[in-house]
């Protein structure tokens, strides 16, 4: 059985060096300090508030719950998480009805949920909403 020849000095520096460089590339993918990668979904109805507040073609985000509420040309609703599909990152920011991602910019259609612009590749995950007395609820039981 012939002798395995041990790494030499160059492969192990060379090994050394790209270990902080991988580790950075995972890092970078991650929620920022202070982000969450927290489930989005509501855990139980979550009311909103009024429902006059989501125009016929707006959306509105709701920061607090991770929910972004639109509503459609014929006036139905329809809600979807706000937690990004890339990474995990809440989203907070909404410009018309494209919501944009701080962590790596990816965008999403608040109106469909479909992502608009990379590196997320899927869409946002979507919500149960209703009306109810005026009031917008979002979340299981909606």
């Amino acid at each position: 059985m012939p002798a395995r020849p041990s790494a030499s000095r160059r492969t192990v520096l060379r090994g050394a060096a790209v270990t902080p460089v991988a580790a950075l590339g995972l890092a970078a993918c991650k929620a920022p300090a202070g982000g969450t990668s927290a489930d989005a979904t509501p855990t139980a109805p979550v009311d909103l508030g009024a429902e006059s507040e989501v125009a016929k073609g707006g959306a509105k985000l709701y920061r607090e719950h991770n929910v972004v509420v639109s509503r459609t040309a014929d006036g139905a609703l329809q809600a979807y998480s706000t937690i990004c599909t890339h990474a995990g990152c809440p989203i907070n920011k909404l410009q018309g009805t494209t919501l944009v991602c701080p962590c790596h910019g990816s965008e999403f259609d608040a109106v469909s949920g479909k992502v608009v612009r990379s590196p997320a590749t899927e869409p946002l995950k979507e919500l149960p909403v209703k009306a109810v007395n005026g009031r917008i609820v979002a979340g299981p039981g909606a």
